[in-house]
């Protein structure tokens, strides 16, 4: 009797089954990602490392990572990291200064200098990045925690579509299996980066996601950890968060907020998370412009639901880009041409989320007006 092909081989002509196709490099063990991470690297000079716009701690810190990855173990000369947007909540200002990292915003880098591109914590479809379309070909490297889009495995290296909570925790895994003692600023800044995203293990987190918190613990400074959670306010802050609650409007188990224009576009995702706190709340989206875009943030706890194909769905017909996963994800629309009809537009995305979170008929009620809670002693 003949053998039966397993579901996993593949046909050729004449009907003989041929082997599975390779498995791709997020399922391979951290030593063999590093084998093939360094064999793309190696005899390339200059690198760019690339976060999303507007980065967070959990880009930044596995971008320097990286970099310094290259210089040591790939034997490249030069590996620069650079972003683009603005750093520009106060944790991340300080985070970036505390920890002294070597970032530069892509206004003052020339591309044409590198022959060795990186994208990390994004990838080249998803448009939430400084490189530009003509370079997103040359992408060498692709390493990011965010569900797989395609056209990113184009890449000789991508890294993508694994279970991790966060970036870091990547390359947590590729500095260990490097045995790469990383300094107390680099740890510091991948244990915050962890932190930050899973909200203290406590959302998306993966058994790799503790294990490399715990392994980064011993090795970070917790005096600049305490500098980088608690800084300096200053006043637009407190005004921001002012405007985010005197117009946020609950529509039954979901709460929705207009921050009107913002001083820097990571405010939006730092309030979508501060409102999903309110009792009750399956959901909640803020909004806001800056520099003629609208920015969204959306979080989710309805585990039916994933925010990160709900955003990309609806920003797809809005010409926008978007990133995220299950539980969270922000996305940005061009607003160039809705000048007379901004409000309107803003209407029109509100709806459609609404629609989606099936609470498209009910009556909101503003937030500051809503019966308070029987207060509970302590």
């Amino acid at each position: 009797m003949p053998a039966i092909p397993s579901a996993n081989s593949r046909r050729v002509p004449g009907g003989e089954a041929a082997e599975p196709p390779p498995p791709r490099i997020a399922q391979l063990p951290a030593r063999a990602k590093l084998e093939r991470l360094l064999r793309v690297a190696k005899n390339h000079k200059k690198a760019l490392v690339l976060t999303h716009d507007n980065p967070d701690p959990d880009s930044l810190a596995s971008a320097v990572a990286l970099a310094q990855l290259l210089e040591t173990k790939a034997g490249v000369e030069q590996a620069r990291v650079g972003y683009g947007g603005i750093i520009g909540r106060a944790e991340n200002i300080a985070f970036v200064k505390v920890l002294r990292l070597p970032v530069v915003h892509i206004s003052q880098l020339n591309l044409d200098d590198y022959d060795l591109l990186a994208l990390v914590d994004t990838q080249p479809p998803t448009g939430n990045h400084a490189l530009p379309p003509r370079y997103r070909g040359e992408v060498d490297i692709v390493i990011d925690h965010h569900p797989l889009r395609d056209e990113s495995l184009k890449a000789p290296f991508a890294d993508v579509g694994g279970d991790f909570g966060a970036t870091s925790t990547m390359l947590v895994e590729y500095l260990r299996a490097a045995r790469m003692e990383p300094s107390a600023e680099v740890a510091t800044g991948l244990f915050y980066g962890i932190k930050a995203d899973t909200r203290d293990l406590g959302r998306e987190t993966t058994q790799t996601d503790i294990d490399s918190y715990l392994w980064l613990f011993p090795r970070s400074d917790k005096q600049l950890l305490g500098q980088i959670e608690h800084p300096e306010l200053p006043a637009r802050y407190f005004q921001l968060y002012h405007t985010a609650f005197e117009r946020a409007k609950v529509y039954g188990t979901a709460i929705i907020t207009d921050l009107e224009e913002v001083y820097t576009p990571d405010m939006v995702a730092e309030v979508a998370e501060r409102l999903m706190f309110l009792e009750g709340m399956k959901w909640s989206l803020a909004y806001a412009t800056y520099r003629n875009q609208l920015f969204l943030s959306l979080r989710v706890k309805d585990r039916r639901m994933n925010a990160g194909r709900l955003i990309r769905e609806l920003c797809e017909d809005y010409s926008g880009s978007s990133g995220g996963h299950g539980s969270m994800a922000g996305a940005r629309i061009p607003l160039s041409g809705r000048a007379v009809h901004r409000k309107a537009f803003k209407r029109e995305v509100v709806r459609r989320f609404l629609e989606a979170f099936g609470e498209k008929d009910t009556r909101p009620v503003a937030l500051l007006s809503a019966p308070a809670s029987p207060a509970t002693s302590t």
